[in-house]
C-alpha cells in the first residue's frame, strides 16, 4: 500500500529529478537517439556557397562568377567545399536515366584552389572513361583546367604547374603499381619525379583542344612577328613563369 501511494504521489507530482543534474531518472536511463545512416547512393544537399569573408576584391568576384558559370554549364552540384587543396569528382546514374554530377573541391580564392576546382570540373567536361587508363584521364582533366585558366586570363603560377607535375607523377606511379603495361605517350614527361631545382613543365605540352584558345595563341604569334605560328607557340603561363542509383563513375 505504501508503495502504491508513493507511486501515485509520484504520478501526480511528476517524475523526480536528480538534485545534481536536474534530469529525471527515466530520462537519464534513456538511450541517445541516433540519426539514421545515409543510404549508399543518396545524394546529399549542395554545399552553400562560402561567403566572401572580407575578400571584396575584383579578382575574388571573378572567382565567384567562375563557380556560378561552371555549375550552370555542366549542371554540377558541389557536395562539399574542402578546406584542403584536394578534390574528387563523380557522377551517379539513376534508373530513370537522370545523372547527378558531383564534385568536392576547395572554393576558388587563388591560383591553386582555382586550378583544383577546374580540374574536378574537367572530369565532367571531358567525360568519364573518355580516356583510359585512369592516369590518362587525370592528365586530360589537368589539361582542361589549365586551358580554361589561360582562356579566362586567370593567373597560372609556377606552384600550380608544379602541383600538376607531382600529381601526374603520382598517378603514373600508382598505375605502375597496379600493373600498367604501356604508358600513354602524354604521360611520358611525368614518368620520373621532377626535381624542385628545375622549372616545372610548361602549362600546355600539346596544342589546346579549346578552339578559342587556339585562335588566340595563333593571333598572338602573328602579332609578335613569328609568322603564322602554330598552336604550340606561346604555350606557357601567365605570371612569374608564363531514386536508387544504378551506377557510379569517379574521377580524382
Amino acid at each position: 500500500m505504501a508503495e502504491f501511494a508513493a507511486n501515485l504521489w509520484d504520478l501526480l507530482q511528476g517524475p523526480a529529478k536528480s538534485p545534481r543534474s536536474g534530469v529525471s531518472p527515466a530520462a537519464a536511463k534513456a538511450k541517445p537517439i541516433r540519426r539514421p545512416r545515409r543510404s549508399r547512393g543518396v545524394i546529399p544537399p549542395a554545399a552553400p556557397t562560402p561567403t566572401g569573408g572580407g575578400r571584396g576584391s575584383r579578382q575574388q568576384a571573378r572567382y565567384d562568377e567562375l563557380v556560378k558559370a561552371m555549375k550552370a554549364e555542366f549542371g554540377l552540384r558541389v557536395v562539399r567545399w574542402r578546406s584542403s587543396t584536394s578534390g574528387c569528382a563523380w557522377q551517379v546514374f539513376y534508373e530513370d536515366g537522370s545523372v547527378a554530377r558531383l564534385i568536392e573541391s576547395p572554393y576558388p580564392r587563388g591560383p591553386m584552389s582555382c586550378a583544383v576546382f577546374l580540374h574536378e570540373v574537367g572530369h565532367h567536361a571531358i567525360g568519364f572513361k573518355t580516356y583510359r587508363p585512369r592516369c590518362r584521364e587525370e592528365y586530360h582533366a589537368w589539361r582542361w583546367s589549365f586551358e580554361k585558366m589561360i582562356e579566362l586570363d586567370f593567373n597560372l603560377t609556377e606552384s600550380v604547374r608544379r602541383r600538376r607535375d607531382e600529381s601526374l607523377h603520382y598517378a603514373v606511379a600508382k598505375a605502375a603499381r597496379r600493373g600498367l603495361k604501356r604508358l600513354p605517350v602524354e604521360l611520358v614527361p611525368f614518368l620520373e619525379p621532377r626535381s624542385r631545382d628545375l622549372e616545372p613543365l610548361p602549362a600546355l605540352l600539346e596544342p589546346p583542344f579549346n578552339p578559342v584558345l587556339t585562335a588566340r595563341i595563333t593571333e598572338e604569334a602573328k602579332m609578335s612577328g613569328r609568322g603564322g605560328g602554330s598552336a604550340e607557340d606561346g604555350l606557357g603561363t601567365k605570371g612569374k613563369s608564363t531514386g536508387a542509383p544504378v551506377g557510379v563513375e569517379r574521377g580524382g
